[in-house]
């Protein structure tokens, strides 16, 4: 079990990687990132055992979880800190048409549990999510689901090594996917 000033330090930089998101502060977002960082949301697919879809409805009991991709399969996302910098340039130019006009965002983090490595100055935090976008307009979309994000302490700060998100949705009516997480 982390300690408390371990638990409240992560928590304050997740509360604070979320406002940079809203306020648009990709720059900024990009320093909290590992030069090794594995940005990674993985795709939801619906596998039923043996079974058709209706017997599944029927008899939830019959329903697997493995109904999400695994790290060699297709993702949402699977980006490394090159990915993540050229999307974030390309928000600068201008030219990213899908956040024309900009979606205007805001991020909830909750139930954070904190896991410490004892091997070293890194821990693993998990965390429910819901992101609220709105666009232009009429568009609004939310976003519900859980990440997993490997932090490491570098010069005193914590910086995300790695992060593994999973949505709940398994269809998304979004037009587009270009917000971050």
């Amino acid at each position: 079990m982390p300690d408390a000033d371990i638990m409240r330090s992560v928590e304050q930089f997740l509360y604070r990687e979320a406002r940079l998101l809203d306020e648009r502060r990709f720059h900024d977002w990009l320093q909290l990132f590992t030069e090794d960082i594995h940005y990674w949301m993985a795709a939801r697919t619906n596998r039923y055992p043996r079974s058709s879809k209706a017997i599944a409805i029927l008899d939830p009991s019959r329903y697997t979880e493995e109904d999400v991709t695994k790290a060699d399969e297709l993702g949402l996302f699977d980006e490394d800190i090159k990915t993540l910098t050229a999307r974030v340039a390309r928000l600068d130019t201008g030219m990213a048409w899908a956040e024309d006009p900009p979606s205007r965002t805001r991020h909830m983090i909750t139930n954070i549990e904190v896991v410490p490595d004892g091997a070293g100055p890194e821990v693993t935090a998990h965390c429910n999510f819901i992101v609220y976008r709105s666009r232009g307009e009429t568009e609004q979309d939310f976003y519900v689901g859980a990440r997993e994000d490997r932090l490491r302490l570098v010069d005193g700060a914590w910086k995300i090594a790695r992060r593994r998100m999973v949505l709940d949705q398994n269809v998304l009516s979004a037009k587009n996917l270009s917000i971050f997480f």
